[in-house]
């Protein structure tokens, strides 16, 4: 695997291989114990409750993404609620849909009527730019499971931005490094004209051309957009020797075009926006294609429970895990600095962000939401492992530490880790 680690002073990521175990730490608590609790040490004198909103895509070009990453809120919501330790989470959700489709502008408005006090979502870095100056304003925690925009990390958010998924510039080096070792010198990229795809092919492009491959063409399309022909025409005039391909869903039609202009499936580098077991849901074979997305091989056990979870709520089983951890890692961290901080109140739980994930202070290892707020409830300090990967929060609400997976197409169109 390739895992990252930053500075927290650091205001620019660059990326850096290093060895790393997956962490995630939790901190403080100055509330009085008083009750027991079931599994969660001494509760506080005041039950809390959080109310928690979730904005994520239900429909649009991220909808594929929807199941994994509610899932995984559900999940945490549901555990930490059985945990009785001195929290529960009253959670709405609510549909992100797309900067196209704009559903996060009715929702949004429905969270904040609904006085959460903070939001998980949303998924795309370009619906979160839209919503997070409201959210400052209103006082709402906002973490996100999958913003990878690199311009979050100088954001006027107030403290209250976060997020567990590492910043695109961290997966742009991995793929361009990929691209580099594999062989290629030239090559071709088809980006969506929004923060995320713009952010990704500036990443690629550096560290492609930095190990001295050259970037033929660049072409992007528009968020809504449903032709692509020109952008296809334009790639294989150039003939690279491999296409990186940063889309949504889009890529459902992309890789037909490309395949059927002569472009072979095993010059293709895809994303975590579009990386996917697609099975027969595409025409053509993409056995050879690669891609990257952030996060650890997970555990047998922590799918299990999230397909337990999700079909258990009438859902058909998810396809895959995208974003799973980081999305129930979220949740966690969010219900163990409102523990922490005595608080449901947005601008207190965010103080206690830094501090529970690990980016001050020391604490004492644990690996559920039980046994960190049995800690905290007991009066110490805890230091949560999450599935997620290594998220210590720096002063810029990023994660100090990231895990980026590679992964491989089989004959059946779907994916492999390969690292």
């Amino acid at each position: 695997m390739t895992v990252f680690t930053r500075s927290r002073s650091a205001k620019i990521i660059a990326g850096i291989a290093l060895v790393s175990a997956s962490a995630l730490v939790v901190s403080g608590c100055s509330s009085t114990p008083s009750d027991e609790g079931s599994g969660g040490g001494d509760k506080p004198a005041t039950d809390l409750t959080l109310k928690l909103g979730s904005l994520l895509p239900q429909t649009g070009s991220l909808a594929f993404l929807g199941p994994p990453m509610e899932s995984g809120v559900g999940l945490a919501v549901q555990e930490i609620n059985e945990a009785d330790a001195g929290i529960t989470i009253d959670l709405t959700a609510e549909d992100e849909g797309d900067t196209d489709t704009k559903a996060y502008e009715t929702s949004i408005t429905k969270l904040q009527g609904a006085g959460v006090s903070a939001i998980v979502g949303a998924a795309a870095s370009g619906v979160s730019k839209l919503i997070l100056d409201g959210n400052v304003s209103a006082g709402i925690l906002q973490i996100s499971a999958s913003n990878t925009s690199p311009d979050f990390t100088a954001w006027d958010d107030d403290g209250l931005y976060f997020r567990t998924a590492p910043s695109d510039l961290l997966q742009g080096e991995v793929l361009g490094n990929l691209i580099a070792e594999d062989g290629a010198k030239t090559l071709g990229i088809i980006y969506q004209n929004d923060a995320y795809g713009t952010g990704l092919n500036d990443a690629i492009t550096t560290t492609f051309e930095g190990t001295g491959g050259q970037v033929v063409e660049s072409v992007s399309f528009n968020v809504g957009d449903a032709q692509f022909d020109a952008q296809v025409e334009s790639i294989k005039a150039q003939n690279p020797d491999a296409v990186a391909i940063v889309s949504f869903d889009q890529f459902k039609t992309i890789a037909p075009l490309l395949v059927n202009a002569g472009i072979s499936a095993d010059k293709f580098y895809m994303v975590d926006g579009n990386l996917s077991d697609y099975g027969s849901d595409i025409p053509v074979s993409l056995e050879g294609a690669q891609g990257t997305k952030a996060g650890p091989a997970l555990e047998d056990d922590f799918t299990d429970r999230l397909q337990t979870y999700w079909t258990g709520e009438g859902n058909p089983e998810v396809k895959d895990f995208t974003y799973a951890a980081e999305a129930y890692d979220a949740v966690v961290l969010v219900a163990l600095a409102s523990l922490a901080a005595g608080s449901t109140d947005g601008k207190d739980i965010a103080a206690k962000m830094q501090e529970i994930s690990g980016g001050s202070g020391d604490g004492e290892k644990c690996t559920t939401f039980a046994d960190c707020a049995k800690i905290i409830n007991d009066g110490g300090t805890a230091d949560y492992d999450g599935y997620s990967g290594e998220v210590t929060f720096d002063e810029a609400g990023d994660p100090q530490g990231a895990t980026i997976g590679i992964y491989k197409y089989n004959a059946e169109n779907t994916i492999e880790r390969t690292n």
